[in-house]
């Protein structure tokens, strides 16, 4: 018997369909080699591990690429090898030692080296794309990384950090996407004008070991990996191909389903889930995720950048009619960055619909008679029906909200760029140590628009030098109460003061034909696994 760690290093994830044939609403029942999967992933901007910063194309790379290690999704706490068989921490606390697998091959039949986990690392550093500071915040840069993750020899990577951090965060944090490993050989023979082969990896191909390669990817309608039959585990994916099209509205997932033109639905809404929960040939299946649903308020619009607006605006929206009339069974209500589940995770819940509340802060705030502002929202559900609960709860106290709808790339684009008034958008931890979400939510190391570092308190303009120590000192903090303390005060002054409306917490639920099965949900939007689902 294969042990966990093996089995879920052949997981998968895929997306598309032209190489199928399908267009159209008019399908035909999905072949038995091929499991269709119907998602919203208008969110994608790349599918490149250096760069992919996003839901649906993160998890696709999770199953293209492999990470040194990795973690079981049903007890985080338990790190196993996935590239690497072995690994250590040096005395000084700042060395880190991998010894990695041999044999194991690439999508193009070369073999894994070491210096294929040393330019992986280096070239995510050197790219500095979104998910940059993963890395970065060890100390590594273009000028020393180099210097500091090398091959040793063919099987053995060192890593040297700048400082002694607790071991178990960096561990986690090279078990993000960021740290999958790429063909070396492969990248640099497709590089442009020093790109690392960004260009190449970001759309055109896959270049890892996972156990799925992609086949075509098409912006904003669909995309396809079919399995890598050398997979070093010895243990192939269940399915052959894996197809995932972009099919935002979910009547139309479900009236798919019911027909057997798809196999799994993604984003049904509470009515939806009700009528399909009474036909015996679907099936759902839930997990608690990670992520958080949100909304945030640029601190350059100076209406929002005065802190009376800020908790008045929390007031004014109603987290339990949401819940209750709009994502029932796939959100739960949550109001602070740690998820639950995590280290450090508080369920305060200081908000619920006041509207006498925000009327009287909003007057302490020189705004009476409310004021105008808008929102960039993502053109999908539930994200649209939230928008519009916000948008009439907000016009109770005077507060007009103009609702500015855009798919996930654009409206990403724009809030990365730091050009919206209100935000609302949905965060996932990188990791799963609790220094993923503070660290974005509640850190700004410089508010340039030039920074480094460009968390969500980067993007919205929130200035916190001392919030931002505290989080720093969180990681830095070796026992584990002490450390649980930091982030529990931060919390709840992060409740009070910032510029973020947490509402939210996922449990993703997922609809699927009866005669499938084996599809694996994990903590994370990352650790969902295709490799073992079968047909019957």
């Amino acid at each position: 018997m294969k042990s966990y760690a093996t089995l879920l290093a052949a997981g998968t994830v895929a997306l598309g369909v032209s190489a199928l044939g399908i267009q159209g609403a008019a399908l035909a029942a999905t072949p038995k080699d091929t499991v269709v999967i119907a998602y919203a992933i208008d969110d994608i901007i790349s599918l490149d591990p250096g760069e992919s910063f996003e839901f649906s194309g993160s998890e696709a790379i999770t199953n293209m690429y492999q990470r040194l290690i990795a973690y079981d999704p049903k007890d985080v706490t338990r790190l196993y090898g996935q590239l690497a068989e072995t690994w250590y921490v040096g005395g000084d606390g700042k060395t880190y030692t991998f010894k990695l697998r041999k044999g194991v091959k690439f999508h193009s039949g070369n073999v894994l080296t070491a210096a294929d986990a040393a330019y992986s690392l280096q070239r995510a550093v050197i790219l500095n794309k979104s998910p940059g500071f993963i890395l970065t915040q060890f100390g590594f840069n273009k000028d020393n990384v180099k210097q500091r993750i090398r091959a040793v020899d063919d099987s053995t990577l060192v890593v040297e950090t700048a400082e002694a951090v607790a071991p178990t965060f960096f561990y986690y944090c090279m078990t993000a996407v960021v740290g999958g490993v790429v063909d070396s050989k492969e990248a640099m023979k497709h590089e442009k004008a020093g790109d690392f082969g960004n260009g190449w990896l970001k759309s055109e191909a896959s270049a890892g070991t996972g156990p799925y390669k992609l086949v075509n990817w098409k912006p904003k309608d669909s995309f396809t990996m079919i399995r890598h039959e050398d997979h070093w585990s010895g243990d192939k994916a269940k399915t052959r191909r894996v197809v995932v099209r972009h099919i935002a509205e979910p009547a139309a997932q479900r009236l798919l389903l019911e027909k057997g033109d798809i196999d799994f639905a993604r984003n049904l809404g509470k009515d939806d889930l009700a009528a399909v929960a009474r036909n015996k040939d679907i099936k759902i299946q839930q997990a608690r995720k990670g992520a958080v649903l949100y909304i945030s308020f640029s601190q350059k619009n100076p209406n929002l950048a005065k802190p009376e607006v800020r908790e008045a605006l929390k007031y004014l929206i109603d987290y339990d009619a949401i819940e209750k009339n709009i994502v029932q069974g796939t959100y739960v209500v949550h109001q602070n960055f740690l998820p639950q589940g995590f280290l450090g995770a508080i369920s305060d819940r200081p908000y619920k619909l006041d509207v006498a509340k925000a009327k009287d802060l909003l007057t302490k705030a020189g705004l009476p008679n409310g004021f105008n502002v808008t929102m960039d929202t993502r053109n999908n559900s539930p994200t649209t029906e939230i928008a519009q609960a916000i948008q009439g709860t907000f016009a109770q106290a005077g507060v007009k909200l103009e609702i500015i709808p855009g798919d996930g790339r654009q409206t990403l684009t724009k809030y990365r760029a730091r050009n919206h008034d209100i935000y609302i958008g949905r965060w996932g931890p990188d990791y799963q140590d609790p220094h993923t979400n503070a660290e974005t939510f509640a850190m700004n190391e410089d508010n340039g628009d030039d920074a480094k570092s460009k968390t969500l308190a980067w993007r919205n303009s929130w200035n916190i030098p001392q919030m931002t120590a505290q989080i720093k000192a969180a990681v830095r903090e070796v026992d584990p109460k002490k450390r649980v303390a930091i982030y529990e005060a931060a919390q709840r002054e992060f409740l009070k003061t910032s510029p973020f409306a947490i509402m939210f917490q996922q449990i993703e639920t997922v609809a699927h034909r009866a005669n499938v099965d084996g599809f694996e949900m994990g903590p994370s939007f990352e650790d969902n696994v295709y490799y073992g689902i079968v047909k019957k």
